[in-house]
């Protein structure tokens, strides 16, 4: 099969497109010929050398993809209702920038009624991190206030869809006005440019000075401490990513009196029991609500395989709103 390698740590022209022996699947596992694969920011950091797949993972890159089931663990699959043929997309650890993958049966969910094969690969990675920590560790309710930050990304846009379907107030941060526009477009309730006004204040005044009840914060290094002045009295802050820096500084004094909660998580080790809990929740909730179109993926290009260096540039560029995909 064709595949994409990194031969080197480093620029994003170490991605280069290879030959690998195809792989085969095991105990509780399916074997995708995949149509097409998403990109995350964990993959241009296993690029640089800085996010190591967990072991027993391949090497490749790519956590997500959407293709056609070829073979797999039969019992497994009748127990999931899956059968050869069917369109499914998948998270996984490692391996989706290929033409063959290997997912856990339980990772994978059935391709949306009304989608494209290019707009379900950039499903899995956002949804299962989104649903974890918004709706499972911070517990986000009705009529409560969801502070997002870098709303443009595929992780922003997916979280300001999820939290509108489940009747949330969406505020969003982004680094320009257009990003603020888009991100509006897509269904927030607000948006600050943060590179324009103060995020705290801004989100004082949206909240007329409650502050918002969970943070999805991507950032952490000296935002954990501004987030902390405007979130609400037993808010919630859920970090998923570093992009700030790892050291963070705060009042704790605050945590105490205002009976808050800070807490973080990483998705990729995670076993699959785990995943599969997610997967079963995106499916009963989820799932219905993106055949309904009342939720839309936000695909904001596609390239082919062979320019995965230019789908990984466009990523560390920021310039994207939305899922960045290669195609097959």
């Amino acid at each position: 099969m064709k595949a994409v390698e990194i031969k080197s740590f480093g620029a994003p022209e170490v991605l280069v497109l290879g030959e690998r022996p195809d792989p085969q699947p095991g105990a509780g596992e399916v074997l995708v010929r995949v149509t097409a694969s998403g990109v995350n920011r964990p993959d241009v950091l296993q690029r640089k050398g800085a996010y190591a797949p967990p072991p027993g993972a391949s090497d490749l890159p790519g956590l997500e993809f959407a293709g056609e089931i070829v073979r797999g663990d039969a019992q497994a699959m009748a127990a999931a209702g899956y059968k050869v043929g069917d369109r499914v997309c998948a998270l996984v650890a490692g391996g989706g920038y290929a033409q063959l993958a290997v997912a856990p049966v339980l990772q994978c969910l059935p391709v949306p009624k009304g989608l494209s094969d290019i707009e379900a690969a950039g499903l899995p990675e956002t949804f299962f991190t989104v649903w974890s920590n918004v709706f499972d560790r911070a517990g986000l309710k009705a009529g409560e206030t969801l502070l997002v930050q870098g709303g443009s990304s595929g992780i922003g846009v997916t979280a300001i869809q999820l939290g509108k379907a489940f009747n949330a107030k969406v505020i969003v941060t982004a680094g320009s006005d257009d990003k603020c526009k888009a991100c509006l477009s897509i269904g927030a309730d607000a948006a600050i440019n943060y590179k324009a006004q103060d995020f705290v204040e801004e989100v004082k005044r949206i909240t007329d000075g409650r502050g918002a009840d969970v943070v999805l914060d991507m950032v952490a290094g000296t935002y954990v401490a501004r987030e902390v002045q405007c979130v609400a009295d037993d808010g919630r802050i859920a970090i998923i990513a570093v992009q700030g820096g790892v050291k963070s500084e705060f009042n704790a004094g605050d945590l105490l009196r205002r009976r808050l909660t800070i807490t973080g998580s990483t998705l990729r080790p995670r076993p699959e029991s785990f995943k599969a809990a997610i997967a079963a929740s995106l499916r009963a909730k989820v799932w219905p609500l993106i055949e309904a179109a009342r939720i839309k993926p936000i695909v904001h290009r596609v390239f082919d395989a062979a320019q995965a260096a230019a789908a990984h540039a466009l990523m560390e560029s920021g310039e994207h709103v939305g899922k960045i995909v290669l195609r097959w």
